[in-house]
């Protein structure tokens, strides 16, 4: 006799949830983008106004003086490459919470009254930074998939907006607060603290997020018992991707060139006859016009295929402002010093709306942030010590802006090969 089966019910499978999750109001977490993007910069610039009177504090030479803000450039290449593995196991919003909290640690350990705390400072402040710098154009990517060129000249904006307010009110905070160097190096803790506080409905989003996620999963439950989803796989082989090595020569060399001339630019300056006041007066303004650069240039590259004549460009103004600086420092001094504003703030706004642009998912972005800012903030550290070392050979700094000039011939072939309209 034939069995008859009962009708089996239909059991209807929830659509996936989306990868950009909408449980938090979109102004919270541009709000939180913001707050930590002035952190990312704010610090580092904070510091620089001070070096002498913590060279007097503690009795540094001028080398040991200058390892201060060498530092922190040197740990951000350390600490990058870590980031994407923290980022797949704890999640971005996590990540970059904690960043936040420890870049804020840093700060109040950098003003302990002990050399060891001093570097030590300097050395998270890096680190943390590098965790944020890494996890940001992932976050971007995933958070505003068909913005994220745009969102990334906002955030690069942001970063050089705070450095620009840290390095105009470190001096005033100092005298209104009274407390020294220590007093104003200090209150930046404040605006790490109010940053992870505006990032805090991004933690609670994603842990509720990641719960309407494991109770999708619990319904449509897969073929084979035991079975669990798997994550997305990394960008195999990216450290031996040629696409991938020149984003981070693009990025490594003209960080290298901005690193140089934060350091030395106003000594360059002075040293040709100008006042110092008025060298520093130039050096803000150059400052001031990468904001311009860092909005604009990223909003041109996304509304391209190809962004390879955009880095030619970035790599000539570099060149025309750096061979002005070396033929007529002082009497070029603020058209030089409008041109290599826009070059480097375009220039840090297109390597990172690269790692966007370049990849597919922000998995991608991390992992291929991981490795560019690795080999860029590793070679950036080298040119503060390096141009210091020539102008000690050489007696000037003639040798050093040559060799910066050779080295934007190689930022412009690299921005050749990572402007291309390829995906890695």
């Amino acid at each position: 006799m034939a069995v008859t089966r009962a009708p089996q019910p239909v059991v209807t499978t929830p659509a996936p949830l989306p990868v950009r999750s909408r449980l938090a109001h979109p102004a919270l977490l541009l709000i939180g983008i913001l707050l930590v993007a002035l952190n990312m910069r704010a610090c580092l610039a904070a510091i620089s106004p001070m070096v002498k009177e913590i060279q007097h504090t503690f009795g540094l030479s001028t080398t040991a003086g200058g390892l201060i803000t060498t530092i922190p450039v040197l740990f951000q290449g350390v600490g990058a490459p870590l980031t994407p593995r923290l980022t797949r196991r704890f999640g971005t919003e996590r990540v970059v919470l904690g960043a936040v909290l420890v870049l804020g640690a840093g700060v109040l350990l950098r003003v302990l009254p002990s050399v060891f705390a001093l570097y030590a400072g300097c050395m998270v402040i890096g680190v943390a930074i590098a965790v944020l710098n890494v996890s940001m154009p992932g976050l971007v990517k995933r958070e505003f998939p068909d913005r994220a060129a745009t969102m990334t000249g906002v955030y690069s904006t942001t970063m050089l907006v705070g450095a620009t307010l840290a390095a105009g009110t470190s001096v005033p905070l100092e005298h209104a607060l009274g407390g020294g160097w220590r007093a104003s190096l200090g209150a930046w803790s404040l605006l790490a603290l109010i940053a992870a506080v505006a990032w805090l409905p991004q933690v609670l989003r994603s842990r509720q997020a990641k719960g309407a996620m494991a109770a999708v999963a619990a319904v449509s439950t897969p073929a084979r018992a035991g079975e669990t989803a798997k994550p997305a796989k990394p960008i195999e082989g990216i450290w031996k991707s040629p696409l991938a090595w020149q984003i981070s020569l693009f990025m490594g060399i003209s960080s290298l060139l901005v690193y140089t001339l934060v350091a030395w630019m106003p000594t360059i300056l002075a040293d040709h006859g100008m006042d110092r006041g008025q060298a520093s007066l130039v050096f803000a303004y150059s400052n001031l016009v990468q904001v311009a650069g860092a909005f604009l240039v990223p909003l041109m590259a996304g509304r391209m295929t190809s962004q390879r004549a955009l880095a030619v460009t970035m790599a000539a103004l570099n060149g025309v402002g750096i061979a002005l600086l070396l033929v007529a420092p002082v009497s070029g001094a603020w058209v030089s010093a409008t041109i290599l504003g826009l070059a480097q703030g375009g220039s840090l706004g297109l390597g990172l709306a690269f790692i966007v642009l370049r990849t597919g998912t922000a998995a991608g972005a991390a992992q291929l942030g991981g490795m560019s800012q690795a080999i860029g903030y590793l070679v950036a550290a080298a040119g503060p010590v390096g141009a210091g070392v020539l102008h000690q050979l050489t007696g000037g700094w003639d040798a050093t802006l040559v060799l910066m000039l050779v080295l934007v011939l190689v930022v412009g072939a690299a921005g050749l090969g990572a402007g291309r309209n390829r995906t890695l």
